[in-house]
C-alpha cells in the first residue's frame, strides 16, 4: 500500500510480501499478509485476481466479487454483516479489488479473505490464507527524568506513519505539531490525551501523568450508528481528585443554537429532547447517555462535562458522533424469471446498531411472522413490496422495495420541427432506483439501445427520427417496458422528385406524370409548363399532373413545387417528348408555283412528325427519283417539270401525303402564227377573217396592226373585215404578249377585181414570206430577238365597230407572216 493510503488509515504492514495462492489459471495475490492499524481510522487491503478466459469450453467471466471473514466457522460477507454497515467497501477495476473499512473497531481485529465466482458452474475461488488485520489503540507513555517535568510520548503498538499530532489537556486542545512527545510540568494534577491530525475523533484515553489523581474523561465509543426510532446509549467514563460540583451531556449543535453559545446546555432541559433522554450512572465514574425514539436531528456530537470547586473539564476533546439512519432494505442477490423474482433480502443501515436486534418484514404491508433476522430470502411478485423495521420500532419502518413499475413517458408539447432540440423523458415508481434504457421501435426485433439515462435527448432532430419509442425500466427485481410514445418530426418538402412512364410517349396514349416530395405535413403539389412566360400559370395543384389523350403540342418541359407551412421547394425539369405518326402535310413551291422557264424552283414538304419523317416526292403520282429530303431541287426548269407536285410524310406511327401544288412553267410567247379566211381570193365587198395564235404562258394577248398606222387596228386574237374593200388593202401585223414578252407576224392583203389577180398577188406575197424565211433563221442564230416585258393586259376579242366592213369574216386561209422564234424552235423549223 502507498505510503498516502497507510496515512489515510494510519495503517503499518507488519510484513510486506505479495502472497500468491491459485492453481493453474486461477489465483488471488494480496498486496501484503498482515496489517495494523489505529482504531478509529480506515484501512485499505487490496488484492489481483487471475482466472481462465476459457473454462470447460466455455467463455468465462466474472460475475461476482466479495471480501469475508470466518466468524463460527460460516464465511461470512462484510456487505451484508450488520457489523460493517455502512463502513465497507468493495472496490473493483481491472481485476484488482479493493477493501476499505472506515471507523475501524476492535471488533475488526479478523483474517480478511477475497472471493470471486463466474459465469461457469464451479467456476469459484477464493486466497487463502488472506490478510490479518489488526486493531491498536493510542495511548499516552509518560516518561519522568526528574521530579518536576515529564515526557509525554503519543504511541501505538503499530509503527505510526509521520504526521501531524494533536495534544490535549483537561479536554482542551493546546498544541498541535510533527513530534509525538510532549514536555509537561510535574507540579500540577492535569490528564493528557493525544490524536493523530485529521482522526481527533480517535484520540487515546487521558492519563494523569503525576501518578496521582487527577481530573480525566475518556469516551467509550468515538462514533454510534443508530437506526431511526431507535434508542441510543451514549457513555464516558470520567475521574476527578476534587468535589464535582455539575456534571451534564450536552451538544455543541444545540449550544449553537442557543442563546449564549459559549455557554452549553444540559440536553436535560432542552425541550427538543424533553421525554425522550435519561442520564444513567450505573457505577461511580460512568454516565451514560440514553437517547430514545431517535428521529433525523439528533445526529450530533455529544459531549460530557463536569466542574469542581476549582477546576472545569474543557470542550476541545471530541465526544462521541451519533448518525441517525433510516433502515433500508438492500438486495443482495436476484434472478428475475418472467413472471416472479427470487431475491435475498437484508435490512441494512449505514451504521451498525449497538446490541443484538430483532427484525420485523412486512410484504405487502402485512407482517411476516415467520422472520425476525436481517435477512430475507423468498419469491416475489412485480407488484410485492418488502419493507423492514426494528422489533418494537415498527412505526418506524424502512422504505418498501420493489420492481419498477410500468414507465410513463414525456416528450414536448406542440410540434416537434426538424432541426428543434427535443427530450423525451421516462419516469418509473421503483426501489432500488430503476435503471432506464431506451429503444426505438423497427423492423429489427433485436432492437439496439438508444441511451441509458432516464431522458432520451436530441440536439437536433432530424426527420429520420420520427417513429416510435419506448423505454425500460430496471432494477434488481425486476424489469418493465413502457408503452410506445410516437414521435412525429414535421419538416420543410424535400425538392420533389418527378416520374414519367418509362419507353415512348405516343400521341393520343393517356400519360400520368407524379410528383412525390418527402415533407410533413404532407406537401401540396402545383405543376407548371415551361415556357416563356415569367409568370407560368398553374396545370394542376395534385400530385399527379394527368394527360387523357397526350397531343404534340403536350411536348416541352415540366416541373412541380412542393409547398407546406414549413417551407417550399421546386422539382428539376421533366421532359416530354410525344411521338406521333406525320400529320397536315403541305408542299410550298419557292419562290413560286409559276415558275419561268429556265429558273430554278425548290419544293419544300412541311409535316409535323415525331420522329421525323422521310419523304418520298412524286409528279403526277410518279415517283421521283432523289427524292427522300424534305426539300426537292430543280435547278432549271423546264416545260417537262409543269405538273402536280405532292410528297409523303412517312415515320414508323404512319404516314401521309401532302396535297399536291401544280408547278406552271411559264414562258414568252412563241412567234404568232397567221391566217386569213376565207383563203380563197378576197373581192371587194366580202368578209375576212384574220386569225393570230402564239404558244405561251400565260396566254398571250393580241393587239393587231397596220403598218403605217400609230394606232392598233383591232385586239382580240380574231380580226374581222366584213366589206372588204381597196382601202384595206395592205401589210397587217398580230402582236402575242404576256408579262414575260412579246412577238409579231405580218401578212399582206389585197383586194382584186376577179380571181386571177388576186391569186397572183397572193402568190407573190407568199413568194416573199417564204424568200425571207432563211433570212430570218440565219439572223436568229446570230441574235435572240429580246422580248420586251409589258404589264398584264386582259385577253379579249375585240371588233372594229368604226366600220361596218370590219363584220362577218369567216375561215380565211393561212399565210405566212414574218415571225421571231426562239433558236428551239428554228431548229425544229429548219
Amino acid at each position: 500500500m502507498s505510503l498516502p493510503a497507510a496515512a489515510r488509515g494510519f495503517v503499518v504492514f507488519l510484513l510486506v510480501v505479495q502472497v500468491v495462492q491459485g492453481l493453474d489459471d486461477w489465483g488471488v495475490t494480496y498486496s501484503s499478509t498482515e496489517i495494523c492499524a489505529v482504531k478509529g481510522s480506515t484501512v485499505e487491503i487490496r488484492c489481483s485476481y487471475t482466472y481462465p478466459s476459457r473454462w470447460k469450453g466455455s467463455v468465462n467471466t466474472v460475475e461476482k466479487t466479495f471480501w469475508f471473514k470466518q466468524k463460527g466457522g460460516q464465511r461470512l460477507a462484510l456487505t451484508t454483516d450488520s457489523e460493517y454497515a455502512g463502513r465497507v467497501e468493495n472496490l473493483c477495476e481491472n481485476n484488482i479489488c479493493t477493501l476499505r473499512i472506515r471507523n475501524l473497531r476492535e471488533s475488526d481485529s479478523a483474517e480478511y479473505m477475497f472471493r470471486f465466482e463466474t459465469n461457469q458452474k464451479g467456476g469459484r475461488y477464493f486466497g487463502s490464507p488472506g490478510v490479518t488485520l489488526s486493531l491498536t489503540d493510542l495511548s499516552v507513555q509518560v516518561e519522568s527524568n526528574d521530579s518536576s517535568r515529564a515526557n509525554l510520548k503519543c504511541q501505538s503498538s503499530c509503527d505510526l506513519p509521520d504526521n501531524d499530532y494533536v495534544w490535549y489537556k483537561n479536554g482542551e486542545k493546546i498544541q498541535t505539531g510533527t513530534s509525538p512527545s510532549l514536555q509537561v510540568d510535574l507540579s500540577f494534577q492535569d490528564s493528557y490525551s493525544c490524536a493523530v491530525k485529521g482522526f481527533e475523533n480517535s484520540p487515546s484515553p487521558s492519563v494523569c501523568v503525576t501518578g496521582r489523581d487527577s481530573n480525566t474523561l475518556t469516551y467509550t465509543e468515538g462514533s454510534i450508528g443508530a437506526p431511526k426510532g431507535s434508542s441510543v446509549d451514549i457513555s464516558c467514563t470520567y475521574s476527578s481528585n476534587d468535589c464535582i460540583t455539575s456534571k451534564f451531556w450536552f451538544s455543541p449543535e444545540r449550544s449553537h443554537q442557543g442563546q449564549n453559545p459559549s455557554q452549553p446546555e444540559d440536553l436535560s432541559k432542552d425541550s427538543q429532547y424533553a421525554g425522550r433522554v435519561q442520564i444513567l450512572e450505573t457505577e461511580r465514574g460512568r454516565s451514560t447517555l440514553r437517547i430514545s425514539d431517535l428521529r433525523d436531528s439528533d445526529s450530533a456530537q455529544y459531549l460530557f462535562k463536569f466542574k469542581t470547586p476549582s477546576f472545569e473539564w474543557r470542550s476541545d476533546l471530541p465526544g462521541t458522533t451519533l448518525t441517525v439512519t433510516a433502515l433500508q432494505v438492500q438486495v443482495i442477490r436476484a434472478k428475475v424469471y418472467n413472471y416472479s423474482t427470487e431475491a435475498e433480502l437484508k435490512c441494512h443501515s449505514s451504521c451498525s446498531p449497538a446490541g443484538s436486534l430483532n427484525y420485523v418484514w412486512f410484504k405487502n404491508g402485512e407482517k411476516i411472522t415467520s422472520m425476525n433476522t436481517s435477512s430475507y430470502e423468498g419469491l416475489f411478485q412485480p407488484r410485492d413490496t418488502v419493507s423492514c423495521a426494528l422489533e418494537g420500532h415498527q412505526d418506524f419502518p424502512s422504505p418498501p422495495v420493489y420492481a419498477p413499475r410500468i414507465p410513463s413517458l414525456s416528450r414536448p408539447s406542440g410540434e416537434i420541427n426538424e432541426g428543434s432540440s427535443v427530450t423525451l423523458t421516462c419516469s418509473s415508481d421503483a426501489n432500488p432506483a430503476a435503471n432506464y434504457t431506451w429503444y426505438k421501435r423497427n423492423s429489427n426485433a433485436d432492437l439496439p439501445p438508444l441511451s441509458e439515462e432516464a431522458q432520451l435527448v436530441f440536439r437536433s432532430i432530424q426527420s429520420s427520427d420520427s417513429g416510435q419509442y419506448f423505454c425500460t425500466a430496471e432494477n434488481e427485481l425486476g424489469r418493465k417496458p413502457s408503452k410506445d410514445i410516437s414521435i412525429d418530426v414535421k419538416y420543410a418538402p424535400r425538392i420533389p422528385s418527378l416520374s414519367k412512364p418509362s419507353g415512348e410517349i405516343k400521341e393520343g396514349r393517356s400519360v400520368t406524370l407524379t410528383c412525390s416530395s418527402d415533407a410533413n405535413p404532407a406537401a401540396n403539389y402545383t405543376w407548371y409548363k415551361r415556357n416563356n412566360n415569367s409568370g407560368l400559370p398553374p396545370l394542376s395543384e395534385e400530385p399527379q399532373l394527368v394527360f387523357r389523350s397526350i397531343q404534340p403540342s403536350d411536348s416541352v418541359q415540366y416541373n412541380c413545387t412542393a409547398e407546406n407551412k414549413l417551407g417550399r421547394k421546386t422539382s428539376k425539369d421533366i421532359s416530354i417528348d410525344v411521338k406521333y405518326a406525320p400529320k397536315t402535310s403541305s408542299v410550298s413551291a419557292s419562290p413560286s408555283a409559276e415558275i419561268e422557264i429556265g429558273k430554278s424552283l425548290q419544293l419544300t414538304c412541311k409535316s409535323g412528325a415525331n420522329p421525323a419523317a422521310n419523304y418520298t416526292w412524286y409528279k403526277d403520282n410518279q415517283t421521283l427519283p432523289g427524292g427522300s429530303k424534305d426539300i426537292y431541287q430543280l435547278a432549271s426548269i423546264t416545260l417537262e417539270d409543269k405538273g402536280n407536285y405532292h410528297c409523303e410524310s412517312k415515320n414508323e406511327y404512319g404516314q401521309i401525303n401532302s396535297t399536291s401544288v401544280r408547278i406552271d412553267v411559264q414562258y414568252a410567247p412563241k412567234p404568232p402564227s397567221v391566217s386569213v379566211s376565207p383563203s380563197a381570193e378576197i373581192e371587194e365587198g366580202s368578209s375576212v377573217t384574220l386569225t393570230c395564235s402564239s404558244d405561251a404562258n400565260p396566254a398571250a394577248n393580241y393587239t393587231w396592226y397596220k403598218e403605217d398606222e400609230d394606232s392598233p387596228t383591232a385586239s382580240g386574237q380574231i380580226f374581222n373585215i366584213t366589206d372588204f374593200r381597196a382601202e384595206h388593202s395592205g401589210s397587217y401585223y398580230c402582236e402575242a404578249q404576256n408579262k414575260l414578252g412579246r412577238l409579231n407576224s405580218t401578212l399582206h392583203l389585197s383586194v382584186v377585181a376577179d380571181t386571177s389577180p388576186m391569186i397572183v398577188n397572193i402568190t407573190r406575197f407568199s413568194v416573199v414570206v417564204l424568200g425571207l424565211i432563211p433570212l430570218l433563221l440565219w439572223m436568229r442564230k446570230k441574235k435572240t430577238v429580246s422580248s420586251t416585258s409589258e404589264a398584264n393586259e386582259p385577253i379579249e376579242t375585240v371588233e372594229l365597230e368604226s366600220d361596218p366592213v370590219y363584220e362577218n369574216v369567216s375561215d380565211l386561209n393561212m399565210v405566212s407572216a414574218e415571225q421571231t422564234e426562239e433558236p428551239e424552235e428554228q431548229e425544229d423549223l429548219v
